[in-house]
Formats: C-alpha cells, sequence, structure tokens
C-alpha cells in the first residue's frame, strides 16, 4: 500500500548567508534559497493500515502488493554516539509508523562496507536510498550507481559535494558553528579572560559538514583574532573524527602551546579528547571548550563544569523529515520542502530540510532532558548526582 498523500512541512523561519573561509580546504559552503524548515514529527496518519516491517526483507501489502521498501546507510558509530543511538532509533521508529519496509545498516567508517552495503540495498529492491556519506567521493558513487537503478536518494545529514540526492535533510550546519563559536566567548567572557589564546580542534576534512562548523565558528572568531582581543593558537583538524586521534593531536597542541585558554573543539567526542589531556595537566574546568550533539556524556562534561556547552541538534526531526521524504519518494510522490542549498562541486541546488540547532550551557541542560533526548537516569548517574540536583535537572 503506497501512502494516501504527501504532507505539508511546517512554516520557515528566515535563512542567512555566510562567505565561506576561503583559506581552508574545501571550504564550501552551500547557498540556500528560500527558507529555514523546523520539521514536525512524521504524521502518525501515515499508512496507519499497514503492518509493521521487519529491519530487512520485502512484505506485502493487504492487497497483495509489493510494500514500499527504504534502504538507510549511517556511517559509523565512533564519531558520535548520536548514528546508533538517536539516528537508528528515531528512523525505525518513523518507518515502523508509515508502515513501510526498511534496512538500516552502519558501515562502521568503512569506505568499501560502504559501498558494498549499498550494493546488496540496492540488489534488494530498496525503492529509496538515504545515505549518511563517509566522504563526497564514496558518496557520489554510491548515489549515482542508486539513480542509475532507478532508485530515489536523500543525503542524510551529510551533503554529498557532486552527489546526485534528489534532497538534502540536516541542520543549517553554519548556524551549528555560529553557535559554538559564540558559546565559546560567552563562557570566555564569564571568566573573565584577557587576551586568550584559543585553539580550535575541527572535524574531519573530508566531512563538508566540518567545513560548514569551522564557516560558522571562524566568523565569530576571525574578528577577534584580527582584532587582537584573542589569539589564534593551535588549529588542526582530526581524520575521520576519531577521538583516540583527537587525543593524540591535543596532546601535541597542548605541549607546543600549553597557555590554551580556550578550546573550540568540532562536537562532544573532540571535547572529551581535549578534556581529558587538560584533566592530565590538572587544567580541566580552567579552560572553556565547545562542543555538539548534546550527548550524554558531553552533558555530564558540562554538568561537571569540564565543557561550557554543546550544540543540541533535535535529531528526532531531523529522522522524522527524512522518513517523510522518503515513504513519499517510495510510493512515487515528490515533496517540495521550500529551501535548497547549493552544491558548488555539481553547481546544482538541492532541494533542503534544514532545522535549527539549540545552543546548551549548564543552565539550560534541562531542554534536552525534556525534549525526551536523553533521559534523566542515563545523565544523572551517581557521579553526577550532586551537579544534576544543581543544575535542577528533572
Amino acid at each position: 500500500m503506497l501512502p494516501p498523500r504527501s504532507r505539508a512541512l511546517p512554516h520557515p523561519s528566515p535563512a542567512t548567508h555566510v562567505r565561506p573561509d576561503r583559506t581552508r580546504p574545501e571550504r564550501t559552503l552551500p547557498m540556500r534559497k528560500g527558507l529555514l524548515f523546523a520539521t514536525a514529527a512524521l504524521s502518525a496518519t501515515l499508512l496507519t493500515t499497514a503492518t509493521a516491517c521487519s529491519s530487512s526483507g520485502s512484505g506485502s501489502d493487504s492487497a497483495g502488493g509489493k510494500k514500499p521498501k527504504i534502504g538507510v546507510i549511517l556511517p559509523d558509530s565512533k564519531s558520535s554516539v548520536r548514528w546508533e543511538t538517536a539516528d537508528r532509533t528515531y528512523l525505525a521508529a518513523a518507518f515502523k509508523a508509515a508502515g513501510v519496509d526498511y534496512d538500516i545498516q552502519n558501515a562502521e567508517g568503512d569506505k568499501q562496507a560502504f559501498q558494498t552495503i549499498a550494493d546488496q540495498m540496492i540488489t534488494s529492491g530498496v525503492n529509496v536510498l538515504v545515505i549518511v556519506n563517509l566522504d563526497s567521493g564514496t558518496g557520489k558513487a554510491v548515489l549515482d550507481k542508486a539513480k542509475a537503478q532507478g532508485v530515489a536518494t536523500i543525503d542524510y545529514d551529510r551533503l554529498t559535494l557532486g552527489g546526485s540526492a534528489q534532497y538534502y535533510v540536516s541542520f543549517d550546519n553554519t548556524q551549528v558553528g555560529k553557535l559554538q563559536g559564540q558559546g565559546l566567548t560567552k563562557c570566555l567572557s564569564d571568566m573573565g579572560a584577557k587576551n586568550p589564546v584559543v585553539a580550535e580542534l575541527n572535524g574531519s576534512p573530508t566531512d563538508n559538514n566540518a567545513t560548514l562548523f569551522a564557516n560558522g565558528y571562524n566568523s565569530v572568531l576571525d574578528p577577534l583574532y584580527a582584532s587582537g582581543e584573542y589569539t589564534k593558537g593551535p588549529n588542526q583538524s582530526v581524520p575521520d573524527w576519531d577521538n583516540a586521534q583527537a587525543q593524540t593531536i591535543f596532546e601535541q597542541m597542548y605541549t607546543s602551546q600549553p597557555n590554551i585558554n580556550g578550546v573550540l573543539a568540532a562536537n562532544d567526542g573532540l571535547a572529551n579528547s581535549a578534556i581529558a589531556v587538560l584533566r592530565k595537566n590538572h587544567r580541566n574546568g580552567q579552560v572553556p571548550i565547545t562542543g555538539q550533539d548534546a550527548t550524554v556524556q558531553g552533558l555530564q562534561n558540562i554538568l561537571a563544569g569540564d565543557q561550557c556547552m554543546t550544540v543540541y541538534k533535535a535529531v528526532k526531526k531531523e529522522a522524522d523529515a527524512a522518513a517523510a521524504l522518503a515513504v513519499d519518494l517510495a510510493g512515487g510522490k515528490k515533496s517540495d520542502p521550500g529551501a535548497t542549498v547549493h552544491d558548488p562541486t555539481g553547481n546544482r541546488d538541492v532541494p533542503a530540510v534544514l532545522l535549527a540547532p539549540q545552543a546548551i550551557f549548564k543552565e539550560n541542560v534541562q531542554d534536552v532532558v525534556t525534549d525526551g533526548y536523553v533521559t534523566k537516569a542515563e545523565l544523572c548517574t551517581a557521579e553526577y548526582t550532586e551537579a544534576c540536583a544543581k543544575a535542577g535537572i528533572k
């Protein structure tokens, strides 16, 4: 059974444009026409008469026809726990609610495995393939193969430069970076820091999102470096967002410049790696550090005073938006999200849903709990009971 009709996306909020930092490699910034969208949860009315599905294989609807099938390839489970703890869970729930068959697999950072999984999904008869690319080259090869086989495609969370996806669903990643830059300046100001030396621990150089994050936070930090208010310290990207490599890299940064006063870390995993080095040097809690993803570990570091902020991205909304588009595509329907991002490599505008991120500091950690992204039980373990109580976590 196919979806009865497309659903309208919610009203947008205005988009902004940020000039890319041309001094960095692969600093390509998707330019948006139209508006940013905040997407409501996938409608529970989708295919309410259809039965739930297994995580792989195809089924039949009540009329005896073949049910739509959607394949999803997640990137890994090392760079961020969100892929398994949040995205997989929310996508599976959305597909079950829609009554479609689905297959969600994780490439675990292996480019060959990524392509093998894609081949298997295409052979198994998926109508739609949703991918989080490991890099644009691998992603493009998979998307082009799917297109040649008549399989509809969606870029999820990361835009594949030069790719052929029909839709892109993500957050406003430049805004994520801006929130990080603004968060670091707030934390340094609150500490009364004078002419602080700021180190930057950037995400993977092969991830276009890392480029966008850097464009965002450098739009905040570069003017402060130029004016002399801040001093630019060590600046390095972390291959594949690998946390172990991040700790080694930051150890080298700290050894070369031990007077680091602030760290712009691109996500919570990288932040935790930097915190480990600072703790070894008895400076944890004295050096503000940013993050992203609002992981349990990141939020606990904030409650403990070792991390100054993170950026919360409501993954359920992202997963629901991608699922809604995928279900429509599987049923032969096309939606108009009302916005686009520009792929400069492919020189095309990609229809896009872009969601708004939120800065999280100690005083509003409760927002993440209230939203259901983490539970109090997960967050407030024995070591953090007192910190949770002081922060008013309910």
